[in-house]
């Protein structure tokens, strides 16, 4: 019988907070969380609502509903180069279904940031706060980042939305 291999630093990490926090409550709601960034469709329709709502800046509400995309396109592409494997340790549980195995950098920290980032523009409130850490924390809950794609992830999101931020702000 094979005996299970020691986890990696990253695998630790996640694995402790799968232990510290993946309770029912916790885990519906980071599944919530992953459905509505699937391939960031959440964060473009709520662009595309701000684009109808706040008709004197539709232009920009679009091109920041675009922009979200467009990280997520950029995160797909790096995942693509990188070529990163999800977690596999059986310390680590999986729970919610991937479209890939690939896992740097994590698509949904990316157009999360990047949504963040520009509708905070859009809106005058600061939206990172609320909305970046639960989506990067709903990740390492369901077991299928490493704690690097998410602040990587984060990190490509935090600069494709300053771009069109300061884009949008001329």
């Amino acid at each position: 019988m094979l005996k299970p291999s020691k986890p990696s630093p990253e695998v630790a990490v996640l694995a402790a907070v799968q232990r510290a926090i993946a309770r029912p409550a916790t885990v519906r709601a980071a599944r919530g969380l992953s459905h509505f960034g699937e391939h960031s469709a959440g964060w473009f329709a709520l662009g595309l609502l701000g684009a109808a709502v706040d008709r004197p800046r539709r232009r920009d509400w679009l091109t920041g509903a675009v922009s979200v995309v467009g990280a997520h396109a950029a995160s797909i592409a790096v995942k693509r180069v990188v070529r990163r494997r999800r977690p596999e340790h059986p310390s680590v549980e999986v729970l919610v279904d991937t479209p890939s195995r690939l896992s740097f950098p994590s698509s949904h920290a990316t157009s999360t940031t990047a949504a963040a980032v520009v509708y905070s523009g859009l809106t005058g409130r600061n939206l990172v706060p609320a909305l970046v850490p639960p989506m990067l924390a709903s990740r390492l809950v369901l077991g299928v980042h490493y704690p690097t794609d998410v602040l990587a992830g984060a990190a490509l999101g935090a600069g494709i939305g300053a771009a069109v931020r300061k884009r949008l702000k001329k």
